[in-house]
């Protein structure tokens, strides 16, 4: 079996890198979202034209950055969803309602003081997990049924 992984959400840490590395030599690959703030930011302007609104200016990053996630997503076997700690993921939790919409499989990834803001988001997931390692462990599970130690 091959897995193909979303990882969506929080961009101001490594937890993806951390996920990717520690699932080396299991059947998987990963999609991402881009991950570069400033280009995920400016991609409309930068390709369709200055806009002097910033309503419209995000309006046209939003959407081209949504092709590349709608197609990922519908893509994915499971998706993974990074809530941090710092800032409000809201594109997450539509990433995360989005891929329940289409059926996928659904790994939540947060903090524990989150838990009751995330309800309803934990609700759709199959799993909630705190740690990268631990999303891990659920992908080696998934592949090999193998547990940990």
């Amino acid at each position: 079996m091959s897995l193909n992984i979303y990882l969506s959400g929080e961009i101001h840490s490594d937890w993806r890198e951390q996920i990717i590395k520690g699932a080396a030599g299991l059947d998987v690959s990963f999609s991402a979202p881009v991950t570069d703030h400033d280009a995920s930011d400016d991609c409309g302007v930068a390709l369709l034209g200055v806009e002097a609104d910033k309503f419209w200016h995000d309006h046209k990053g939003a959407k081209l950055n949504a092709i590349r996630t709608r197609r990922a997503i519908g893509e994915a076997d499971i998706v993974v969803v990074r809530f941090g700690e710092k800032y409000k993921q809201w594109n997450a939790a539509f990433d995360a309602g989005y891929a329940a919409a289409l059926g996928k499989s659904i790994i939540v990834l947060n903090p524990p003081e989150h838990q009751h803001a995330l309800k309803e988001v934990h609700a759709a997931a199959l799993a909630v997990a705190e740690t990268p390692a631990q999303v891990v462990g659920i992908l080696r599970y998934v592949l090999t049924g193998a547990l940990p130690g």
